[in-house]
This record gives structure tokens, C-alpha cells and sequence, in this order.
């Protein structure tokens, strides 16, 4: 392909990235993927595209992969509090990281002056306090650590 047709889509760029969530939206993860991997294309610098990579990751409840992903993009933003409040979301949902989660979400939710981040942190922080996320009050965590801090307290006091 000619580099100066190609260029002339880079104006388009937010276009893609609005189009890939909505592919993400219609449960599309083919087109999500490749419209998500055209705008990486297309900017390669940018972080928006591995952000909606790790949106489908997170949507697939593939965790490690997205967090892996919004780690990387923090490392490069540490104030993309889009990501860090979806790091907290994959934290809230893997066992032992629960603690982790709320921290990262709560942060995001206080530095952050974007409205939806902070709308998608106070839902996820409501969430987050649900019977349903408290191990103490389901049956099939009953006698299980809180999370990984009180695990290693735990250890500390046996000893």
C-alpha cells in the first residue's frame, strides 16, 4: 500500500478506537481485534489500542493477559487512570488480589478528573462491596484469607 494513502487514515485514528470498543460492545471480537490492531498500525506509539486489547482480554476473563496489558500501558502513563481503574476491576475479579483492586480503583477514582473514569470507579468500588465480593460471607470461601496480605499476617502470627 502507497505510505501517502496510508497517512491520510491517521486522522482517523480515534475513529478506530471508538469503532473497536463497539465491536467489544456487539460481543464482535474479530473485528474488535483487527480494528484495534489497524489503529496500533496506524499509531504505534499509542496506548489506546493495547487499552481496548486489554478490554477484550478483560471481557473474556482472560486476566492475566489483561492486566499484563494495562500494567504495560501504566509503566508507560502512570496517569492513565482509564487503566488503572481496569487493573483494579482484573484485581477485584482474581483471588487474594481482591484488597489490591479496591486500592488501585479508589486511587484512580481520587487523581482522576475525567467523569467516566470516576462514574466506572464508584460502579466497580459498589461492586467491589457487594455480599458477593466479600469472601468472609460467602460459603465457599468460608476459612479462606481476605486476600494475600492477610494470608502473609496470618503466616507472621504462627510464627
Amino acid at each position: 500500500m502507497d505510505l501517502e494513502k496510508f497517512d491520510e487514515f491517521k486522522e482517523d485514528f480515534a475513529l478506530f478506537i471508538e469503532a473497536g470498543f463497539v465491536a467489544v460492545k456487539q460481543l464482535d471480537e474479530m473485528s474488535a481485534t483487527r480494528i484495534f490492531q489497524a489503529a496500533q498500525a496506524l499509531n504505534p506509539t499509542h496506548t489506546a489500542p493495547r487499552l481496548g486489547m486489554a478490554y477484550i482480554a478483560l471481557n473474556k476473563m482472560e486476566l492475566k493477559q489483561a492486566m499484563k496489558l494495562y500494567e504495560e500501558i501504566l509503566r508507560e502513563e502512570p496517569d492513565n487512570y482509564l487503566a488503572q481503574t481496569f487493573l483494579g476491576i482484573c484485581n477485584l475479579l482474581t483471588k487474594g488480589k481482591q484488597a489490591k483492586g479496591e486500592k488501585l480503583i479508589h486511587e484512580a477514582a481520587e487523581k482522576s478528573t475525567d467523569p467516566t473514569v470516576k462514574n466506572l470507579a464508584h460502579t466497580a468500588i459498589e461492586w467491589a462491596g457487594k455480599d458477593l465480593m466479600k469472601k468472609s460471607k460467602a460459603p465457599f470461601f468460608v476459612g479462606q484469607p481476605e486476600d494475600e496480605e492477610e494470608a502473609e499476617d496470618k503466616g507472621k502470627d504462627k510464627k
